[in-house]
């Protein structure tokens, strides 16, 4: 069977307005196969080429609009952001977490990690400790066999809580690229009532999002441009930043959700 053809659109073909320019040529538009569409993403789409939705940018203007006002705030309150990004395609999460000291999950999704916050808090803490005395050669006084048990052990913590270390506090906000990759922990969010920014494709259910960004989370390109578009209004909150009275938790700084449509 020949290989399926990306149909090759004209950006002044989609798009003549040339604010939506960088979105097209960072390829945002492409959504996924017409048969792998969720219905209540219809909205979202301007039209089919050879069998892929072309997403309509400007409902993701305007979704995108509305994520940014959110987390400018959140970030001016001094709320914590979770990322959550597993894909090979949005490795730079890692980077602009660490840049922005947010805490970050890449590798893959530790369940309870919300919804049992208090015994993976002590975890987290427990392997903070441990990578610290590995550092310090704190384990040089013992035999060879118990070193290489705990470097197993700090190997183990290291794949499930790597980025996690600035995770102190339930986060005020989570943010997804590809929610049906993250399936668990949008769940776990929404069960604690943490607001969700998605970048979601066509394919995603955007009820179970609080704020979706609907574009193409496949390619390094479109992610890109998503994440600095967050990166930028996280930056914005904070030169903005209120005094947060020091008895106030960060959990509890969560501004309101957006409004139902």
């Amino acid at each position: 069977m020949a290989e399926e053809q990306v149909p090759v659109l004209k950006p002044e073909e989609l798009y003549p307005d040339e604010g939506f320019r960088e979105m097209v040529e960072a390829g945002v538009f492409y959504g996924r196969k017409k048969n792998r569409t969720n219905p209540k993403m219809r909205s979202n789409i301007l039209l089919n080429r050879n069998g892929i939705e072309i997403i309509h940018l400007g409902k993701t203007a305007d979704q995108l609009e509305k994520a940014v006002a959110f987390l400018t705030e959140t970030a001016k309150i001094g709320g914590n952001i979770l990322f959550v990004a597993t894909q090979p395609a949005a490795e730079e999460v890692a980077t602009l977490a660490k840049e922005l000291g947010y805490p970050v999950v890449t590798r893959r999704w530790l369940g309870g990690t919300l919804t049992n916050f208090g015994i993976i808090s002590k975890r987290i803490e427990y392997y903070k400790k441990l990578r610290t005395d590995w550092e310090n050669k704190a384990f040089d006084k013992y035999t060879k066999k118990e070193r290489v048990m705990i470097e197993k052990e700090l190997g183990r913590l290291n794949e499930l809580m790597s980025g996690l270390e600035a995770l102190t506090a339930k986060p005020a906000a989570v943010v997804v690229i590809d929610p049906n990759m993250h399936l668990t922990a949008v769940r776990e969010a929404r069960l604690l009532k943490i607001p969700v920014v998605a970048f979601a494709n066509t394919d995603s259910d955007p009820a179970i999002l609080d704020y979706p960004v609907v574009g193409n989370n496949k390619a390094r390109t479109s992610i890109h441009w998503f994440l600095e578009k967050v990166r930028a209004a996280v930056v914005e909150g904070v030169k903005m930043r209120v005094v947060i009275a020091p008895k106030e938790e960060k959990s509890e700084q969560v501004p309101p959700k957006r409004s139902e449509k």
